[in-house]
């Protein structure tokens, strides 16, 4: 069962070796098992990948993200086909009514403000507020026809981060907001092409431009989780996002879950929970 996260900052090399990822970087080598590996995050402009692993990549569903100068996910290599009832499951997912769509996006959204208000009565946030967003919740219509979700997000981040605050400004919140929210963007497009779904055909985002509709519906619920991580364990009053603020937040998903009130890992269920300490892998 897959595990692994490997964040390569500036490799030279990335091939296949046998059934193994092989980073050369220098004089150094190291090899990693596709089997342990969900997702390869590459930063840097000097690494060179064959055509051969990206080929074992996709038989793999092992997710590429590529990052650009300023280390933000701007492209993802997904796998294409693997999945075994694949024309099945997309003619059935394009005969979604729009009532289903629309009952699914109430629940998707609902989870979503759900989380965001746990995670804002965690932050201190006072009643007041608290309150607002649960009368907000209350109102949700199946399609949030309403707009519920737009209210409560004004609602959520003023009391985060001040009446000032929005997320076009250029600061280190939003910049790792984004770099997170891009992590588990990826992570959830290997899921839904691993389950033969179409990543463009979306519950609520339709966008005609953007091939991850469906992706960025099912991740809603996920946002508030890496905000709680982001402001726990990777602003502490820096600046700008370094290269271990980067790696923490990757981290994210590597997180045990509660699950029928188990613990597990987020990205492998059923891996030991002891072997937690060596899931990071970066160069």
């Amino acid at each position: 069962m897959a595990w692994r996260i490997v964040h390569i900052k500036e490799g030279d090399i990335l091939r296949l070796r046998l059934d193994n990822l092989e980073v050369r970087k220098k004089e150094d080598k190291v090899y990693i098992p596709l089997s342990d590996i969900t997702m390869v995050v590459l930063e840097g402009n000097r690494t060179t990948i064959t055509t051969k692993l990206l080929s074992s990549l996709s038989q793999n569903n092992i997710g590429l993200v590529i990052c650009d100068d300023k280390y933000l996910p701007v492209g993802i290599y997904l796998p294409y086909g693997q999945y075994h009832h694949y024309s099945k499951r997309v003619i059935k997912q394009a005969s979604w009514s729009d009532e289903q769509k629309g009952e699914l996006w109430k629940e998707v959204v609902g989870q979503k403000i759900t989380n965001q208000i746990a995670y804002a009565r965690y932050y201190g946030v006072s009643e007041e507020r608290l309150d607002l967003m649960e009368s907000l919740v209350n109102e949700l219509k199946s399609g949030d026809s309403t707009n519920r979700e737009g209210h409560v997000a004004k609602v959520y981040f003023d009391s985060l981060y001040g009446n000032d605050f929005t997320r076009g400004d250029d600061n280190v919140i939003n910049s790792a907001m984004n770099f997170g929210y891009a992590i588990v963007r990826s992570c959830m497009a290997r899921i839904v092409v691993g389950n033969g779904l179409v990543t463009m055909l979306g519950i609520f985002h339709r966008n005609e431009f953007n091939s991850f509709n469906l992706v960025d519906d099912l991740m809603e619920p996920y946002r508030p989780l890496m905000d709680y991580w982001v402001n726990k364990y990777v602003l502490n009053d820096k600046d700008y996002l370094d290269y271990e603020s980067r790696l923490k937040i990757i981290e994210f998903m590597n997180q045990e879950i509660t699950e029928n009130y188990k613990n597990k890992l987020a990205t492998c269920p059923k891996i030991n929970t002891k072997y937690i300490s060596t899931r990071k892998v970066h160069f």
